[in-house]
């Protein structure tokens, strides 16, 4: 595995079975690596996966936002967070589905300097607003985002996608979660 991926001593599980193996692989076919957060988690193959079916469900399954738009809201709220692994990672996805290389900077940076769409723009205040000051939240927010084109179905899905990156921010700032260096090159 090389360098620590987080500061405490969790190895992966010598035991990983041939599905979470197969994971793995397909990861390094399609990326390149094993993103750390994988190897992070897999000294328990049980928490490893419950993590891997709700990420693929929210960033890779059904919804009416695009991969690029469950991005941006990894990174706004990740910026919100000052999650280094995240910003880092998802940053360069941003880069990578925009084909701009300064949108994942200008995301981590300050998201409202970005030329981003007003329908972005209302996507991802709300997805700050509900890293801030979730206990704020009332029926004028999920109408601006009905007023900005989206369904409620998409509203479920906002509120989902910054609820699993508040988590996933939290957990690696608790445990110095650190990205792979590669995705620092990626779409440059």
């Amino acid at each position: 595995m090389g360098e620590r991926v987080t500061a405490l001593d969790l190895a992966p599980s010598d035991e990983l079975s041939d599905a979470t193996k197969a994971y793995f692989a397909k990861c390094e076919e399609k990326l390149g690596l094993v993103p750390n957060v994988l190897l992070a988690y897999a000294f328990d193959e049980k928490k490893l996966r419950a993590f891997t079916d709700m990420y693929n469900d929210l960033m890779l399954g059904d919804s009416g936002l695009t991969k690029l738009e469950r991005e941006m809201i990894a990174v706004a709220v990740s910026a919100v967070n000052h999650c280094y692994y995240c910003l880092t990672a998802h940053g360069a996805a941003v880069r990578q589905l925009s084909g701009d290389p300064a949108l994942g900077e200008q995301m981590a940076m300050n998201y409202r300097a970005a030329d981003l769409s007003a329908k972005q723009k209302a996507m991802l205040d709300f997805a700050v607003k509900l890293t801030e000051r979730p206990d704020t939240i009332e029926e004028k927010d999920r109408q601006g985002l009905r007023d900005a084109g989206f369904t409620d179905r998409d509203i479920w899905d906002i509120a989902s996608t910054a609820a699993f990156f508040n988590m996933s921010n939290r957990v690696a700032a608790a445990v110095d979660m650190r990205p792979n260096p590669e995705y620092h090159a990626m779409a440059r």
